[in-house]
C-alpha cells in the first residue's frame, strides 16, 4: 500500500495494465521464474527473492480457495522471512525514529508488517501466468546489494522491480523495493510517515496504517 503522493510519483507507469499497477502499489510480484540461473550459481542475496516469488506463486495458485484472510495468514511467514520489516519501518519513519519509544516502535513495526502482508494478500489473489526473471548478476551498493528482477505479464508487458538487500544476522533480507526499477518505496513513504508522526504522534501513524489495512482487507 502506498500513501498519498506515492500514486502521483508513479504516473510514469500509467500506460501499464491496471492489474500491474495494483501489483506495483502493493509492491511485488509472482510466478514461475523466467531465465533463472542454476541454484548453485545464484548470489546469496538473490536467493531470498526467488524463495519469496516461489511462495507467492503458490499462494496465488490457491488464492481463491484460501480467500483473502487465508492468503494473509499464509503470506505472513513468507514476508517475515524475505523482508527486514523493522529496518524498513525505521527507514520509512526517518530521523524521528530515534525519539520514538520502544513500545511505539514495536507498534509501528507491527502495523508496517500488516500493511506489507495485506498488500500482497489483496493484490495477488490468483495466478494468471505472470512470470518473474531474477538477474543472477547482483550489484553492490556499499554494504548492501541490489537484485534486479522483471515481472513479465501474459501480454508480454514488462515491469522491473529491484530490491535492496541487507545482511541481517547472517541472512540477506529486503530493506527497500524500487518500483518500476528506480522509485524507492521507502522514499515515497517517508514524507507521509514523518508528517503523520509530527502531527499525530507515533500512535497516530499506527492508527492511520491500521485503518488503511482494515479497509484493504475487506472483501475477498
Amino acid at each position: 500500500m502506498l500513501f498519498g503522493e506515492d500514486c502521483v510519483k508513479l504516473k510514469t507507469m500509467r500506460n501499464l495494465p491496471m492489474r500491474f499497477l495494483a501489483m506495483a502499489a502493493a509492491l511485488l510480484l509472482a510466478a514461475p521464474l523466467a531465465g533463472r540461473a542454476a541454484e548453485g550459481s545464484l548470489d546469496p542475496a538473490a536467493r531470498p527473492i526467488e524463495t519469496f516469488y516461489a511462495a507467492l506463486v503458490d499462494t496465488m495458485k490457491h488464492g481463491q480457495q484460501l480467500g483473502l484472510q487465508g492468503r494473509f495468514r499464509q503470506l505472513t511467514t513468507v514476508v517475515d522471512e524475505a523482508f527486514n520489516i523493522p529496518a524498513m519501518a525505521q527507514l520509512s519513519v526517518g530521523p524521528s525514529w530515534a525519539s520514538v519509544s520502544e513500545v511505539d516502535k514495536n507498534a509501528i513495526i507491527g502495523a508496517f508488517e500488516r500493511m506489507t502482508v495485506a498488500g500482497y494478500a489483496k493484490n495477488f489473489a490468483k495466478f494468471e501466468g505472470e512470470q518473474f526473471a531474477v538477474d543472477p548478476v547482483v550489484k553492490a551498493r556499499n554494504e548492501d546489494k541490489i537484485v534486479e528482477t522483471k515481472l513479465i505479464g501474459g501480454d508480454h508487458s514488462i515491469i522491473p522491480f529491484n530490491y535492496r538487500m541487507r545482511l541481517t544476522d547472517g541472512k540477506w533480507k529486503i530493506v527497500d523495493v524500487y518500483l518500476n526499477g528506480y522509485v524507492s518505496q521507502l522514499a515515497l513513504r517517508r514524507a507521509d510517515f514523518s508528517s503523520t508522526i509530527a502531527s499525530s504522534g507515533p500512535s497516530g501513524l499506527v492508527k492511520k496504517i491500521n485503518e488503511l489495512v482494515d479497509k484493504q482487507m475487506t472483501g475477498g
